[in-house]
This record gives structure tokens, C-alpha cells and sequence, in this order.
């Protein structure tokens, strides 16, 4: 990123940003987030810290598998996840199906726990729906999907579970689900 572009992003000025990067000043704690933020990285890794934690923060896409009137059905949605540390507030960007298929957008927050277990939980954001519940993901090494369920309450009030994944890319989110699904019959 070129300091215009950081610049622009943190809404600072651009010989700002040089005198930063030149040691010659260091920012108010207002603008250094708006910094980090810009930057995708926490206060702390933008002052020097030193992180040894995965960045997950980015466009994902979430597949779940899920009942509806009895019969199976495996969602694919597009997430963002932006990541403070442990912390990672998840959303939708898309529904996935249709709102007459069972579609919905929904939001969550995460915590990322030893490089390698991600929890937490989620609740549908369009009003009509009442979709919450939790999520337990193990996290592949490198941070480029992960692997779990997600327990939750369905919009007929029954507590209801299911296989879920997340990953950088559609494919191997679509992959991943089905792998948990046929585990599990192999397992029966």
C-alpha cells in the first residue's frame, strides 16, 4: 500500500503519513487506529508488537449444512471477517439462498484461540428470522479454512445442529462440507 493510499484509507494527510514512517511523529491514539484499521492489523502490531497469531481478516465464504421441512440443505454464503487480535467479528455479505428458500443474513463474533480453535457465536440480522446459536471451528495451520458445527435455535424454536466450514475460497469451503458429511456417514 503506497502512502497516498494510506493516507486516504486512515483519512490522514499524506506528509503525515511520511513523518510516521520517517520516526519523525507518532500518532494520536485516534489516528493510529484508524491506521491499523486501514492497515488490517491491531494498534499493538501497528506499534511493534510482535503477533505470532494467524490473520484471518478478509473475504471468506461460509457452508453450512442445515434442515428445512425435514430435508438437507447446504447453504454457501460470502463473510467478512475483521480480525483484532483474538477477536473477529464475522458478517454476511451475501444470503446464500433465496429468503423463501431459508436464506438469511446474519452476523457473529469469534475468538480465535492458539492458532488453531476459532468459537463463538451468531444471530440472524433480517428481523423476521431467529436463527442464533454457537460455532466451533478447528482452524487448518495456515489459515486458509476451518472445520467444525455450529449449534443453534431454528426459526421453529427447536435447538438444531450441523456440519459447517469456512474458507478463503468457495471451492474448498464446498469441498470441506462435504468431506465432514461423508465422515460422518462413514462413522454410522
Amino acid at each position: 500500500m503506497s502512502q497516498a493510499e494510506l493516507a486516504d484509507a486512515a483519512g490522514v494527510d499524506r506528509r503525515q503519513i511520511r513523518r510516521y514512517e520517517a520516526g519523525e511523529q507518532q500518532p494520536v491514539l485516534s489516528v493510529a487506529v484508524a491506521i491499523a484499521n486501514a492497515l488490517d492489523i491491531s494498534v499493538g502490531e501497528l506499534a511493534g508488537l510482535a503477533s505470532h497469531r494467524i490473520h484471518l481478516s478478509g473475504d471468506w465464504w461460509a457452508s453450512w449444512q442445515t434442515f428445512k421441512d425435514g430435508e438437507e440443505i447446504v447453504t454457501l454464503q460470502e463473510v467478512r471477517f475483521r480480525q483484532e487480535g483474538e477477536r473477529i467479528d464475522v458478517e454476511t455479505t451475501t444470503r446464500g439462498l433465496d429468503v423463501e428458500e431459508g436464506g438469511y443474513h446474519w452476523r457473529g463474533e469469534l475468538r480465535l484461540w492458539d492458532n488453531e480453535i476459532v468459537m463463538g457465536w451468531y444471530a440472524a440480522t433480517d428481523g423476521a428470522v431467529r436463527s442464533k446459536g454457537t460455532m466451533y471451528f478447528v482452524l487448518h495451520p495456515h489459515g486458509q479454512y476451518m472445520s467444525g458445527r455450529w449449534v443453534g435455535l431454528s426459526y421453529d424454536g427447536s435447538v438444531v445442529t450441523g456440519w459447517g466450514a469456512m474458507a478463503r475460497d468457495q471451492e474448498t469451503a464446498t469441498a470441506t462440507i462435504e468431506e465432514l458429511k461423508a465422515s460422518e456417514v462413514a462413522r454410522a
